[in-house]
Formats: structure tokens, sequence, C-alpha cells
């Protein structure tokens, strides 16, 4: 009682007020803010997870990460950071660039004006050693004709089914259809692995989940990794913080809390 904590929870926690069982809390590392923490535990577990355990990441290794100004991909590449010698490939509009090479994005990549795995190819031609998928459809294709032999491609996500503002059901069947197909076989003559992950179906591995959070808290503590906060949003402005990411101006984590900052309320108020 009176801990400071962060939680998991699958849905439900837009509220002030949430229940959630105990084994899905964490205590947060000394100072660290209530913002940070809302922005570790999705973005970072998620991260950590598909990067070592199953991509097993070593040094002077190649990966590349889509969204890579999102909150998983600001995670990812912070988390590679940790890593000697990695390349880091990131997908994102140009305006983000700038902001990529200062996080430590060797290759930054438009992916509205050019075709990101012909510019992987120019830099690398043998591809990369991991590929990070939170897109679906045909980018799955994609990402796995990338890889190097013995690389691995990590999908914990399907992000081309939103299609805009309002819900395009041709264009979602569209990504369905080209949703990536493989067999047992060509896995075989191909070298290489694919994996699922989805966070969400982890919360009954309480012990699994407890370890990685520790190791996350250590990096925290170490100043390695830092939660970057787009933006924080009252949950009055919800609606304006989803437009924020849906038309993809966010740089790190958008955050929703109960109500307008002081300092907001006090320009409000005069």
């Amino acid at each position: 009682v009176g801990d400071k904590v962060m939680v998991l929870a699958r849905s439900g926690l837009w509220q002030e007020v949430v229940n959630v069982p105990a084994s899905q809390t964490f205590p947060m590392p000394e100072g660290m803010s209530f913002e940070e923490a809302a922005a570790v535990l999705v973005n970072y577990v998620t991260a950590y997870m598909v990067l070592f355990d199953f991509g097993n990441l070593k040094p002077n290794q190649s990966v590349l990460i889509h969204m890579a100004a999102g909150g998983v991909g600001t995670a990812a590449i912070q988390l590679c950071k940790t890593v000697e010698n990695v390349t880091i490939f990131g997908t994102a509009s140009a305006s983000k660039h700038e902001s990529l090479k200062e996080s430590g994005v060797a290759h930054p990549i438009d992916y509205r004006t050019m075709d990101y795995a012909e510019e992987v190819r120019k830099i690398s031609p043998r591809g990369v050693d991991i590929v990070l998928d939170p897109l679906g459809g045909s980018d799955t294709s994609k990402g796995f004709n990338l890889l190097k032999p013995m690389g691995k491609l990590i999908t914990y996500g399907a992000a081309n089914l939103i299609t805009g503002q309002k819900r395009n059901l041709v264009a979602m069947a569209k990504t369905w259809w080209n949703q990536f197909c493989i067999n047992s076989l060509q896995l075989l003559q191909q070298n290489k692995a694919v994996c699922g992950y989805h966070l969400g179906y982890m919360v009954e591995e309480a012990e699994l989940l407890r370890s990685v959070v520790a190791q996350l808290n250590n990096l925290y503590n170490q100043g390695k990794i830092k939660p970057k906060i787009d933006s924080v949003w009252p949950f009055d402005q919800v609606a304006e913080a989803m437009k924020r990411m849906q038309e993809k101006k966010n740089v790190g984590k958008v955050v929703l809390v109960p109500q307008a900052p002081k300092e907001e309320s006090k320009k409000a108020e005069n």
C-alpha cells in the first residue's frame, strides 16, 4: 500500500481508478515520473522481448525498425544502443529523421517517398539480421526477403489494417489477403526465422515478465534507457491525442492523464 507502481492490463486503463491483479504490478524505479512509467511497460517490454528473447541481438548486427519514431520504435532504438556496434535502419516520415539520427539511427528512411527495401539493399546488399514488423500485410513479406541467412523477422502488429480516420473495409481486406504465409519446408530452405509476439497474451507469464521488467529497471537506473514522451493529454482531449498518432506527428509516446498538467491549467485560467 502506497507504493508507486506500473501496471499491465489488456484493456480498461483509460480511467482514473483501475483494479489489476498484484502479479501485474511492478515497482517504479526511484526518480521515474508517472508519465515515464506510463510509457515503459508496453513499449519497452515489447521491444526488449522481440530484440533479445526472439531476436537474440548480438554485437555487429543490423536491425530494421519500422515506425521508428513511435513508442516501441524509440524503445527498440535505445535497447539496440546497449549492444556494441549495432547498425539501425529506421522507417519514419522525413520530418522525424533528424530526431532519429540524434537517437542513434544510422539510416533513417522515408517510407512515404521511397522503397525502404531498396534503400536498405543499397546500404547493405545482403540485408539485415533482424526485422521488427508492426505493419503486417505485404510489408511482412518484404521484411522476410530482407533478412540475411539466420536472420529473424518478429511480427508484433498489423498497423496496415488501419487505413485512415474512417474504416476502409476494402483496404483492410486487401491487407488481410496479403498477409505473409510460409511453410516449414520453405523456412528450412531459407535458413530464416519468423516469430510472432503479442504482449496482451503474455500477462499470465508473471515470472517471465517480472524478470524482463527487472532488466529494464536496471537499464533505467544506469541511464541507458529513458522513455521518450511526445506529449501528455488529459482525458477530455483523447480525440486530439488519437488524431496526433493517426496523423503520425508523434515522436515518442503519447500519454493520457486524468487531468491537464498543472502548468496548462494555470495557463488556461490566465
